[in-house]
């Protein structure tokens, strides 16, 4: 049989937020306030605990680096696009004589309202179009 060791009794003062906290988590795990205080403690104190955090942060910024990289490819890729339609736009569309332009801005307004709606239902339905190009492009590789 082996003797357990006594556990010594201290007094800590708490701040009545960090008191609430402790007790909901206890409540929470089913687990008395004291177990979940010296495991808290004993992780503060803990060697390895400064190198555990920054750890998980290392990990999380490395998620976060990615993502941004992510996100620089495809707002370059949507500057792009919209570049060369802009270009071929303006090379191929000529202009039209003032009574006919006159027709054409009120025709546009009635169009670009129309886009903005569809707009607005693909962007609530999804997928992205980028999702589609990439899904596209992943099949098409051998």
């Amino acid at each position: 049989m082996a003797l357990r060791k006594k556990k010594a009794q201290i007094s800590v003062y708490l701040d009545p937020a960090t008191i609430g906290l402790l007790a909901g988590y206890a409540a929470r795990r089913g687990q008395p306030q004291s177990l979940i205080a010296e495991a808290a403690i004993a992780s503060f104190l803990s060697p390895d605990g400064a190198e555990q955090r920054e750890a998980a942060i290392a990990k999380r910024l490395d998620q976060l680096d990615r993502r941004m990289a992510r996100l620089e490819r495809d707002v370059g890729i949507s500057v792009e696009t919209l570049a060369v339609f802009v270009r071929f736009w303006l090379a191929t569309t000529p202009a039209l004589p003032e009574p006919a332009a006159q027709a054409a801005r009120a025709k546009a307004g009635e169009r670009y309202e129309a886009f903005v709606a569809a707009l607005g239902r693909r962007l609530a339905k999804g997928p992205r179009l980028a999702q589609e190009i990439s899904e596209e492009g992943s099949d098409s590789r051998p």
